[in-house]
């Protein structure tokens, strides 16, 4: 269910049985592991803006650059350093948000799972 209008009826979704689509990782992105990410939008705005969805990464390091985002983890841990910030440790039930432009190691433990909303500049 990936849907870019904003009328569109209210949804639930189990998180935990929803089916994601590969995500390729930048091969320039993993330090070390082989992590498998894969994901799905369940909503966008029509200016493309906004982005609800299901995001899953498998065990490994990976970096990025993070957009504007509130998370919850469903399952899973992980060890999120931003650089020059703080390291968050978390796991299933945490909320988290990173800012737009944090560039961030991830070390996954076990394959986590989140929920996220991602606003664009």
């Amino acid at each position: 269910m990936t849907t870019n209008d904003q009328t569109v009826a209210s949804f639930a979704v189990h998180i935990p049985d929803v089916e994601l689509e590969a995500e390729p990782l930048d091969p320039e992105q993993i330090v070390s592991g082989d992590p498998v990410v894969t994901g799905k939008v369940l909503w966008e705005s029509a200016d493309g803006k906004q982005l609800r969805g299901i995001w899953q990464i498998t065990p490994g390091v990976v970096t990025d650059t993070e957009a504007n985002e509130l998370f919850v983890v469903v399952s899973g841990r992980a060890t999120v350093e931003v650089e020059g910030g703080d390291t968050l440790e978390i796991g299933p039930g945490d909320a988290a948000v990173l800012r737009e432009g944090d560039r961030t190691t991830w070390t996954v433990h076990e394959t986590l799972r989140k929920a996220y909303h991602i606003t664009l500049p």
